[in-house]
């Protein structure tokens, strides 16, 4: 699976972030603004780009987005790994996102992570292994990630709901303190704000046979890169560092776009940290 952004995207984010002209950027990375806007746009770079220039002035990692650039991607996991861990991509008008599918392999108790364009393909699998899902949570309300709530809601209709969008009941929204457990699996949050601010970050631990830990995100980091936040970038940059990039670095991401990652490779390759 291809990375969400390539260093083009990098570049625009951080530059949306800080609210730094395109003249300047174009200044620093030795490039025109027209010559600038393809390569946000398209990532396709004609000429070698001053990575040390353009990545001082966005508080970027030059070698790291010089990686990326030429081409990293996230070394893929062993998913035997997590035998009841399930990543499901549904295809929408303009992209692709993720939801997933987590449960206890005795009492098949199971967790829904986002929804989806379409939850189809989560109901297929439900099916298949004779769950019984008894946990939907949110980690924030944007349209591609909450289009298949109603019917999730629908089939089964004693399935608790947890967020942090103020748009939910109070019951639903999430607690900090507060532990799910499936069977032997037990899932804690971390507020994640920035892309959104009702962002928040699902980890869930005590994997059979000391399976390291998962951590589903939503857009708050993808492999390389991050979820746009041209209003509250620096919160976005701190929540990360704080709540997901503090977890061991065996801890595997489960972004909602893009390919699954771990925390040593992001901390080792990701240009915003």
């Amino acid at each position: 699976m291809s990375l969400e952004d390539h260093a083009g995207d990098v570049i625009a984010k951080s530059r949306r972030m800080l609210k730094i002209s395109e003249n300047a950027v174009a200044e620093a990375a030795g490039l025109s603004v027209a010559e600038l806007g393809d390569y946000e746009d398209a990532g396709d770079l004609k000429k070698e780009l001053n990575w040390s220039g353009v990545a001082g002035l966005l508080e970027l990692d030059a070698a790291k987005l010089e990686r990326v650039a030429k081409g990293w991607v996230p070394e893929p996991p062993r998913l035997e790994t997590w035998r009841e861990f399930r990543q499901i991509t549904t295809n929408g008008p303009a992209m692709d996102v993720h939801a997933y599918l987590i449960w206890d392999e005795v009492t098949r108790e199971a967790a829904i992570f986002d929804t989806g364009f379409t939850p189809e393909p989560v109901f297929e699998i439900i099916e298949k292994e004779e769950l019984n899902p008894t946990c939907l949570f949110i980690t924030h309300m944007h349209g591609d990630h909450v289009a298949g709530l109603a019917p999730i809601k629908n089939r089964f209709a004693k399935i608790k709901m947890k967020a942090e969008s103020e748009t939910v009941p109070r019951h639903c929204r999430n607690n900090r303190t507060e532990f799910h457990h499936l069977g032997s699996l037990r899932i804690s949050n971390r507020d994640t704000p920035g892309h959104a601010m009702d962002g928040v970050t699902y980890i869930v631990g005590n994997f059979p046979e000391d399976a390291p830990s998962v951590a589903i995100v939503g857009d708050a980091i993808f492999a390389g890169s991050m979820g746009g936040a041209p209003n509250a970038g620096e919160l976005a940059k701190q929540k990360v560092r704080e709540q997901i990039l503090s977890l061991p670095d065996d801890t595997l991401i489960c972004p909602g776009h893009g390919p699954l990652t771990t925390v040593g490779q992001e901390k080792a390759n990701n240009p915003f940290y």
